[in-house]
Order: C-alpha cells, then sequence, then structure tokens
C-alpha cells in the first residue's frame, strides 16, 4: 500500500503540474486534505487524540517547520524537472543526513558508511549532466529538500514522545500546513487571483480540477501515514530496503506513465545512485543491529 499510494501520488501530481504549475499552493492543498483527514479520524476517535501541551509543541515544531520546508522544496522541483529526476537528486539525502550526523550531531560515521556513498554522489552527477529535464530551479529545491528532511530527523530524535504515530504525524501536518500558509500567498496568490485557477479551470473544467487536488492531497497524507505505520513496525534493514525500492517503483512507473525521454548516460548513473542508496542503506542497518545486540 505504501509503494501503490506513492506512485499514484507522484503520477496525480505530476499531471496536475502541467495544467496548474504552483506548487506552492499544491503542497498547501496536500496538507489541507489530510489535516481535515485527521480531524475527522479524532472525531470518531480512529485514532482517539492525544493530548498535546507547550512543551511537546516546542518539540515537534521544528520536526514540522523542517516536514513543510522540505515538501514544498519537493513540489517545486517535481514541478520543474520530470519525476525520475527529481527523485534520482533525493536519492542524495543520505549522503546529507551521513554529513549532519558527523559534523552537527558529533557522532563518528564509519568509514564503510562514507565509502558506499561515493556511488551515489557519482550516480547522481553522471544522470544530472545529460538528464533532458534539467534546469537549477528543479536541482536546487530538490537539494534543499534533502537538507529540510536531514534536518527533519535529527529533530525528530529529540522529538520522541510517549505519543503514537498516527498521533505525532497528525500534529506535525497542521504545524507544517500553518507555516506553508503565508509562503503560498507571497509567492503564487496574485497570479492564482488572477488568471491561475481561471486558466486551470479552462483547461480541466471544475470538477475535475476539484476532484484533482482532494485526490492528490489524499494519496499524499495516506502514503505519508501508511509509512509512518509500516516503519514504526518493521526492523531497520527492512526500512532501508523498503526505502529504495520504493524509490526504484516511482522512477519506473513515473518514466512509463510519462514518457520520459532519458540518455544512457542518465539511466546509468541512475541506476549507481539507487544501488549506492542500497549498499548505504545496508552497511547502516547491520552497524545498528550490531550496536543493539552490543547493548542488550
Amino acid at each position: 500500500m505504501w509503494y501503490f499510494l506513492n506512485v499514484i501520488f507522484n503520477i496525480l501530481n505530476k499531471k496536475i503540474y502541467n495544467y496548474f504549475p504552483y506548487p506552492y499552493f499544491v503542497s498547501l492543498i496536500h496538507l489541507v486534505v489530510g489535516v481535515a483527514y485527521c480531524l475527522v479520524g479524532w472525531s470518531v476517535g480512529l485514532p482517539k487524540r492525544a493530548p498535546i501541551n507547550a512543551n511537546l509543541l516546542k518539540l515537534l515544531f521544528p520536526v514540522a517547520l523542517c516536514h513543510g520546508i522540505g515538501h514544498v522544496t519537493s513540489n517545486v522541483s517535481f514541478a520543474a524537472v520530470a519525476v525520475s529526476f527529481a527523485h534520482t537528486i533525493k536519492a542524495l539525502e543520505p549522503f546529507f543526513s551521513a554529513a549532519a550526523t558527523q559534523f552537527i550531531l558529533g557522532q563518528q560515521v564509519p568509514l564503510s558508511l562514507w565509502m558506499s556513498l561515493a556511488p551515489v554522489v557519482i550516480g547522481v552527477s553522471m544522470a544530472s549532466l545529460t538528464e533532458l529535464s534539467f534546469n537549477w530551479t528543479g536541482f536546487i529545491n530538490a537539494m534543499i529538500s534533502n537538507i529540510s528532511f536531514t534536518y527533519r530527523s535529527i529533530y525528530s530524535k529529540k522529538a520522541m514522545t510517549d505519543m503514537d504515530s498516527t498521533n505525532v504525524y497528525a500534529y506535525i501536518s497542521i504545524i507544517a500546513l500553518i507555516v506553508c500558509i503565508p509562503p503560498a500567498i507571497i509567492f503564487e496568490g496574485p497570479q492564482l487571483m488572477s488568471h491561475g485557477f481561471s486558466d486551470a479551470i479552462a483547461k480541466v473544467g471544475l470538477t475535475k480540477f476539484v476532484s484533482d487536488l482532494v485526490l492528490v492531497g489524499l494519496f499524499y497524507h495516506l502514503y505519508n501515514q501508511i509509512a509512518t505505520n509500516t516503519l514504526e513496525r518493521v526492523a531497520p534493514l527492512t526500512h532501508a530496503v523498503g526505502n529504495v525500492l520504493k524509490r526504484v517503483f516511482v522512477i519506473g512507473f513515473s518514466i512509463v506513465v510519462f514518457g520520459n525521454k532519458i540518455s544512457t548516460q542518465t539511466g546509468i548513473g541512475t541506476s549507481i545512485a539507487i544501488a549506492g542508496v542500497a549498499l548505504y542503506s545496508y552497511i547502516k542497518a547491520k552497524i545498528e543491529e550490531e550496536k543493539r545486540k552490543k547493548s542488550a
């Protein structure tokens, strides 16, 4: 379900950008629909809403801020370049995670992990040089997204609470929504009011426009929620393999659906990058497993 919902989200999201190129507003809609879903769930007790106080809010706010920034910049990238290329750039996220772990948290990263990241950097570089849809807006925003999600991981460790993952994600979504409203109004508000909405409705009709936005928001929330619930229940190695395979699925399906033409070098670079992520994830999971055995 995690893979299926993620693939559907990416395909529908890109189709919307093809006739409505406003990623800040679409990102906002993703969160609006997700928050509405959470509020309905709370109202019927599925799940029961966990209480929150000022201390928990302080812990969750940095996580939500990074989540919001990473979400918006991911969507700006998806709107600017091919979905397959955006996901190739986002394969660099483990590199930023390792750098943050070593230089920000002060925790030593083993040489084997650094070595496994070399294919990722090489592969992404190869893919970028000959990618037909390459532009700096897509590339830079994908990189900002990587940094934001890295910091989200760091702050998430500090924000570990007794609250279940469904409630945590609900609160993070609400805070992220509030954070994302101002930039959407500032960067896209005037264009949307003058011609953005009217142009989209003229192209596809009001019913399809509204239904597409609601559906993409629903798929966005559900894939994130199911991913959170699933990864809470599996071993780190399963988590690592799952993340890599998910990216392969999304890249593969996006190429088939949108008929993106990629050069041989881009294909080889993407494959090398994904293989590097797989190797990094495997080594990291094994290291964590050994640490747990020693502590046990």
